[in-house]
């Protein structure tokens, strides 16, 4: 199985072992009175499942586990049975799911990928099982294959349209692993220009960057290096993880896949990667070179998402005064876009109901915790 990456402090007989599969957990002790049965809202993505237990009305625990779906929905299974495992609140919990899942090269479309998953998930995870639409509401597994289109690619709208509810004019900023979401709101709604990932690809509401996963080749042609110039090797030799591990930014708890060389994920194979994508070797120049060196790709990054984002805050007619909402392992970036741009920010956690524990991870696993909040409520015993 692979390793969960759930955030969760583990018990002390359990904490070494935990340390070594590279587990963070989070999780809080909900009120003993509290007689609401608990309800579990699921984020599907193809590379990570994340998970947001809801009980008496505040999100107590957030899972994350590494889920290469591309591979097959035996490792969809594997995420379901480690929060099984560790949440005895599964056995009679209920379930609200949104996905992106469906875009991976599993399926032969989106709609096959929709269908596939609603499926599979109401049959592990019960009939009562509820898929997030968007404006078409929430979806058994059969309306939801049939209005696939509306069950796509909506996490960020859930996310969107939970911190509505409290800031009616901002603009969401989710920086994750593999892509960044950039949501307008206004009048206490979303209102992105498109609604599909092709459409806010178009729109720049959708930047394919991300903290950990993005290759660096996607970022630049040529980039300089020690006051030289380079051609960039159109190779995947290294990612963006290797840019954060050495500007110290990126958490170890949230790299979760083998570095492009599968090699070390420590600092000299950063170095060593880094390197070679501009023909060199890692001894060829100093560590603070190297350090200088990934500061530059951090700036082309930064760069390729302001770009996107202003041109967002222009389409939505975003006054100077509208908060950007942090999320993502990538949040750490947000601060610096509002700083650039001149609008105050916050994080997605000060904004949901969440236990103290859960708060730095419901930012990273921010749809799961918006899907278990927006869910209907659950029914409570008298």
């Amino acid at each position: 199985m692979h390793p969960a990456h759930t955030p969760e402090t583990p018990a002390p007989d359990t904490a070494a072992a935990s340390a070594r599969e590279a587990a963070a957990v989070a999780s809080s002790t909900p009120d003993a009175g509290a007689r609401c049965a608990p309800l579990i809202g699921w984020d599907i993505g193809g590379a990570h499942v994340k998970a947001s237990l809801l009980e008496a009305g505040t999100v107590t625990a957030i899972g994350q586990w590494a889920t290469p779906l591309w591979k097959g929905l035996a490792h969809l299974d594997e995420a379901l049975q480690a929060a099984r495992a560790r949440w005895p609140a599964f056995a009679h919990a209920r379930h609200a799911v949104t996905m992106t899942a469906e875009m991976t090269d599993l399926f032969p479309d989106r709609e096959a990928g929709v269908r596939a998953l609603c499926a599979h998930l109401a049959d592990r995870l019960g009939a009562a099982t509820r898929f997030y639409a968007g404006e078409a509401g929430w979806l058994d597994a059969d309306a939801a294959a049939a209005q696939w289109p509306a069950v796509a690619s909506a996490n960020w709208l859930a996310t969107a349209s939970l911190i509505a509810r409290t800031l009616p004019d901002a603009l969401l900023i989710d920086i994750g692993s593999t892509t960044t979401d950039l949501i307008p709101i206004r009048a206490g709604r979303p209102v992105p220009c498109g609604r599909s990932d092709a459409a806010r690809l178009a729109s720049g509401e959708l930047v394919y960057l991300g903290v950990v996963r993005s290759p660096l080749c996607a970022l630049a042609r040529r980039i300089r290096f020690r006051g030289q110039a380079y051609n960039v090797m159109n190779e995947f030799f290294a990612t963006t993880a290797d840019v954060f591990h050495l500007t110290g930014e990126l958490d170890p708890a949230h790299d979760h896949y083998p570095p492009a060389d599968e090699g070390a994920r420590d600092a000299a194979g950063s170095r060593l990667r880094l390197a070679r994508m501009i023909g060199h070797d890692a001894r060829d120049a100093s560590v603070d070179d190297w350090a200088d060196f990934a500061r530059r790709w951090r700036a082309l990054m930064l760069a390729e998402i302001r770009r996107n984002l202003e041109r967002v805050i222009r389409a939505a007619d975003l006054t100077a005064d509208v908060p950007l909402v942090g999320a993502g392992c990538g949040a750490f970036l947000v601060d610096e876009l509002g700083e650039a741009l001149g609008h105050p920010w916050v994080g997605f956690d000060t904004l949901a109901a969440v236990a103290p524990a859960c708060r730095a991870w419901a930012r990273v696993c921010a749809p799961s915790v918006a899907v278990a909040q927006l869910a209907p409520e659950p029914p409570c015993a008298s």
